[in-house]
């Protein structure tokens, strides 16, 4: 597997890891909405997990918010330079420097999705009270590290 394999690899999983993120914290967003019954399995969503005062869930839905579509417009725009990189590399003739450039603004994004995604969890930390935040780490620690969709597709 050569050196650029990898990094779409890379890219990719990391894509996944901040679907997962994201999906985790949607839930605290979606928490105050109404739903339909569920199972009594189901995840309680981050603010009734982490059993939030009325004054920590205030500051946790105005930093959510935010966040939330930061992630979605970073994953949005992911999406465009994977699907620009995957037209160039299957066209008649791939243009190796475009594959680069849309891999490397890729990358990019990643990273700063990434950054967000830290400083949004630096936010909560200092949100939580210690039984909280050791909550939430042993939550995230949970998360499974699903395969990239590349990965899977190439799986028997």
């Amino acid at each position: 597997m050569n050196a650029r394999t990898l990094r779409i690899a890379l890219a990719l999983s990391l894509l996944v890891n901040l679907g997962v993120l994201a999906a985790v914290a949607y839930r605290g967003i979606a928490d105050g909405e109404p739903h339909g019954a569920a199972p009594p399995h189901a995840f309680p969503g981050l603010p009734r997990y982490l059993q939030l005062s009325d004054a920590q869930l205030r500051d946790w839905h105005a930093s959510e918010a935010p966040f939330l579509a930061q992630l979605a417009a970073g994953a949005d725009e992911v999406r465009t330079h994977r699907d620009r990189m995957i037209r160039e590399i299957f066209s008649v003739a791939p243009d190796p420097t475009r594959i680069d450039a849309e891999r490397a603004r890729i990358a990019q994004l990643q990273d700063e999705q990434q950054k967000a995604v830290i400083r949004q969890l630096q936010r909560e930390h200092a949100l939580l009270s210690p039984a909280q935040r050791e909550r939430l780490a042993g939550l995230l620690l949970e998360q499974p590290a699903l395969p990239s969709p590349i990965e899977r597709l190439h799986r028997d």
